[in-house]
């Protein structure tokens, strides 16, 4: 199935609150897939307590995090999304939480993003790659802003081999979400990469030390070094 790319942004008013909601939802797999990111960071990289800088590139409401600011308790997470209404709710939801001086909240699209030049001990993302028209952005932004000790840990999901397929999976893991979610689950399955295509990226972009592997049957994991 050949990849059908999707907004690179979700602005939507509607959009962004049913992300939010849906973390609330222990049972979301929405949540779940949040919850997965920090647990493949820990898996990954155990033994790291980290006291510095985190990057988290296509924070969406802000969900993941502060999952790592929880986590890391003395580190500074900088946030970054280009669509103004996920960060909106993401402000409003650190404006209610004792997090406020832990969490920076940015608008913008990589590369442009007003992103600080400080050292980050870790570089996360999840589910922003298939959002891109032009995948290298991410490869090369990891690349600005990380430097040899950096941990890096994306994940994404990857295409199914047909919209037959993509529709088992929406119903598996989210036919109790709003039509929103679904519809935008749906979407997104279809402008996923595959991981040979992701294995492409990370050779073009000098990224190759990069491990790749699929930890579900959606989700592909790209952590390591440089």
């Amino acid at each position: 199935m050949q990849r059908i790319v999707e907004p690179e942004l979700m602005n939507d008013k509607a959009q962004a609150k049913a992300y939010a909601n849906a973390n609330a939802n222990a049972n979301a797999d929405f949540e779940q897939s949040d919850q997965l990111v920090l647990d493949a960071f820990n898996n990954r990289f155990p033994y790291t307590e980290i006291t510095g800088n985190i990057l988290d590139l296509g924070c969406g409401p802000g969900n993941i995090s502060f999952k790592f600011a929880g986590c890391f308790t003395n580190a500074k997470i900088i946030a970054v999304d280009g669509a103004a209404e996920m960060i909106q709710l993401a402000i409003e939801k650190r404006h209610s939480s004792n997090l406020q001086n832990q969490i920076s909240f940015i608008t913008g699209n990589i590369p442009t993003a007003s992103i600080p030049s400080v050292n980050y001990e870790a570089i996360i993302s999840n589910s922003l790659l298939h959002h891109l028209h032009q995948p290298e952005i991410l490869w090369n932004t990891i690349k600005e802003y990380a430097s040899e000790n950096t941990k890096i840990l994306i994940m994404d999901l990857f295409r199914p081999q047909n919209k037959e397929q993509a529709l088992d999976i929406v119903n598996k893991y989210a036919r109790n979400e709003p039509d929103i979610l679904q519809q935008d689950f749906y979407n997104s399955l279809l402008a996923a990469f595959t991981p040979d295509g992701i294995k492409h990226q990370l050779k073009n972009a000098g990224l190759s030390k990069l491990n790749l592997e699929i930890v579900s049957d959606r989700h592909t994991l790209i952590f390591g070094t440089l």
